[in-house]
């Protein structure tokens, strides 16, 4: 069972209106169905898998994962979970988190495009280039006149990696306050979880409202054909997992890829004892 991953993507120039999506919805899937759902994901981890070999193996096409989301969004779970069984050597991840003092001494994009992947590799950005329009501007860290140029900034750097052979797929995990509040309670609550809880999460929370805007607008103002954003209601985690899964292995697939011919000669070849 599949669906169209369309229902997910955001078109070039449109608001997603992230007030009016439902963070708990199970769209192409029956919301009773978890079992099922998890069986999917098992599936797509399979196939995934395949692909990924053959995109390593061909060695032209590169990929992209751009993960968003507020804290406790499930960025973390996500890795884990869609990535299960996925040959490491041709897939990294990339977690981006407070600039240090060097970073901090060059443009903002210094430190990301050192990350973006090579032929045959995917690489997932747990965080990425946009926390500088969101962070960086719910917390007034740069002058507006700044951070407002970095949407265009933005679009033409992953314009460039596209056109230089990157696909894009960015996904903002979309979660409602309630279920943040129930995660962020569970890493106090379970002694093996408290290491995740960061206090200054609790700073962000109250700024709810303001980030929810930023997502607003760097989604509708950076969303474009050739890397386009996809919102992804995140508040059932086994969802979440099957509709990622879903448009990965729906967007390697497109890329039409094929292993290398074989060298010539390799059936007379006998391994010797």
């Amino acid at each position: 069972m599949t669906f169209d991953i369309s229902e997910f993507r955001v078109s070039a120039g449109e608001a997603p209106k992230l007030n009016k999506r439902d963070t708990r919805a199970t769209t192409g899937w029956d919301s009773n169905d978890k079992d099922g759902g998890k069986q999917r994901v098992l599936e797509l981890n399979e196939r995934l898998e395949q692909l990924q070999e053959l995109l390593w193996a061909e060695g032209k096409n590169r990929v992209l994962v751009v993960l968003q989301a507020m804290d406790a969004g499930g960025k973390d779970g996500t890795v884990r979970h869609v990535f299960e069984g996925v040959n490491p050597t041709g897939v990294k991840v990339a977690s981006f988190k407070k600039p240090t003092d060097e970073e901090l001494a060059h443009d903002y994009l210094w430190r990301i495009h050192h990350h973006v992947p090579a032929n045959g590799e995917i690489v997932v950005f747990n965080r990425s280039h946009y926390e500088d329009v969101l962070v960086v501007r719910v917390l007034d860290l740069a002058p507006k006149s700044r951070w407002s140029k970095r949407y265009e900034h933005i679009v033409n750097f992953e314009q460039m990696l596209a056109d230089e052979g990157t696909t894009i797929v960015k996904i903002f995990l979309h979660i409602s306050r309630a279920e943040q509040q129930e995660r962020l309670q569970a890493r106090l609550d379970e002694p093996d979880k408290n290491w995740k809880f960061d206090p200054g999460d609790l700073i962000m929370r109250e700024r709810w409202d303001d980030f929810q805007q930023a997502f607003e607008d760097a989604i509708a103002k950076t969303s474009t054909n050739d890397a386009p954003w996809y919102v992804i209601p995140a508040d059932r985690k086994w969802f979440r997992n099957i509709a990622i899964s879903e448009i990965l292995v729906q967007t390697l697939e497109g890329l039409n890829m094929e292993f290398p011919a074989p060298a010539q000669g390799l059936d007379e070849i006998v391994i010797p004892d």
